[in-house]
Formats: structure tokens, sequence, C-alpha cells
């Protein structure tokens, strides 16, 4: 896979005071409540916060698979509110990949047919050439022929991933991609997706809950009731990627 060149004058994502509100009346909940935050292009963003504070709701609206109460989001320099659901769909499958806890393989499939399978589903053809290129980009050219059962944890994770990025999305979203894999096996799959955002300038959204999942970004969101309670960046220096400051920070939010 060659490295995308992204327009760094112009987020990647951008939401401008977004509400999202579930029910209504006495019932209605606020999960999102006038949030305003942007992605740049090519960075690679945790999104963290209390059970119920908003994470995945954020990113289902950034996604375009939820509409947002009030508010804007652009994505890919597209509004996505102005789109009626053929266009919005459309635009998910032209631009965004998507990363989910489940690896969501069929069992009975190869790798690579795993990696062109949604492609098929939504009426485009996927070269082998593009196939190849995804798995090897995931480290996982040898395995092309392997059905999931043949894999391991982490290597079923990087085939939903190549599964994820095969079209060159101009946005990654994962929800808790390493919440189902042990602690080495979520470096492994972390320490691709950070490669990824390095060498092939792809910009990455991912809810954590973990500290250690969350340190590999470049910056960390938090989330609190519905707001934007903090934004840190993180250095690009290893040595300066502290999960204990980041679970700290945590912890100060959940007080």
């Amino acid at each position: 896979m060659t490295t995308t060149r992204h327009d760094s004058a112009r987020a990647a994502v951008e939401l401008s005071t977004v509400r999202k509100v579930y029910g209504a009346g006495d019932r209605s909940v606020t999960a999102l409540d006038g949030v305003t935050i942007d992605f740049p292009p090519g960075t690679f963003t945790a999104i963290m916060g209390p059970s119920g504070s908003g994470k995945s709701t954020l990113l289902q609206c950034a996604a375009g698979l939820d509409r947002p109460s009030e508010g804007q989001i652009t994505l890919a320099g597209t509004d996505i509110g102005r789109l009626d659901e053929k266009k919005r769909t459309q635009l998910r499958r032209d631009h965004i990949g998507f990363v989910f806890q489940a690896f969501n393989l069929v069992v009975s499939l190869t790798a690579a047919q795993n990696v062109e399978l949604p492609s098929r589903f939504a009426g485009r053809r996927v070269g082998h050439e593009q196939v190849a290129a995804a798995l090897a980009a995931v480290g996982l050219a040898e395995r092309a022929g392997h059905r999931p059962g043949e894999l391991s944890g982490g290597q079923q994770q990087r085939v939903a991933l190549a599964r994820a990025l095969v079209t060159r999305p101009d946005v990654l979203f994962a929800d808790e991609p390493t919440g189902a894999l042990d602690t080495t096996t979520s470096r492994e799959v972390l320490r691709m997706m950070r490669m990824l955002v390095d060498r092939e300038g792809q910009t990455t959204l991912m809810v954590t809950h973990d500290p250690l999942a969350a340190a590999v970004a470049d910056v960390v969101v938090f989330l609190k009731d519905g707001h934007v309670a903090d934004r840190i960046g993180l250095s690009r220096e290893p040595e300066s990627r502290n999960a204990a400051s980041i679970a700290a920070h945590m912890a100060r939010l959940e007080a």
C-alpha cells in the first residue's frame, strides 16, 4: 500500500456543536452535549472516558452510522448531515474503514476472501493486488490462503484491519479493537495500527478503555457526561508514551 497524501489544511473529521439525544421527555438521555472537536489527517486519536460518557456515540456519529440530533459533522470534506441514507452509505463505503472488538470473519473463507468480501457485497471489485497489498501492510502476506481457524486471535484482528484498509479509506474507525485479545496479542495489533499511521498516513480514531492501548496514539481525547473533558497530546517518542499517566487521568475523571 502506498502512503495517502492528506490535505493538512482540512480536518479529516470535524464535529461542530454536536448533540445526540436518545428518547424523549423524561426518559431522554443526552449522549453527546455540544461536542466540538476535529481530528487532523494522518493522526492517531484515542477516545476514552467512563462508561456512559459518549465514546461509542461519538464514534458512530463521526462515522455516519448514527445521525446527531443537532450540530454538523464533516467527513472527508463532506457535510454528512446533508446526505440521504443512500449517499451516507456510499460515503462510508468509499471513505471509511471499520474495525471492531469482534473480528467478524467468515470461518469458511480464507484471509484473502475475507478481506475482499465487503467490497463484493457493495458491488465493487477489489483486485488481487489490492488484497495482497492490504494483507502485506498488516504483516500477513504469507497467510492469505489460511482460514480464521488457522490463525491466532491477533492475526484474525489483523485480517480485519486489512479488510478495513483494502479500499484505502480516509479514516479508520476502531471500537475497542483489542478488547477480545490478551496483552501480548493486543500489543501486536496496536503496533500494527501505529505503523499504519506512521508509514501510510492512515487517520485513525479508536475508542478504548485501556490506557496501554491509548498510549500508542498521538492524542487522547477524554469524554465525560457527553462533553470533551480534556485532550492531551503524546510525544511520538516511545519512552514518553506513559500508560500510567493516562490511567491516572482517567481516574481523576471518574472520581
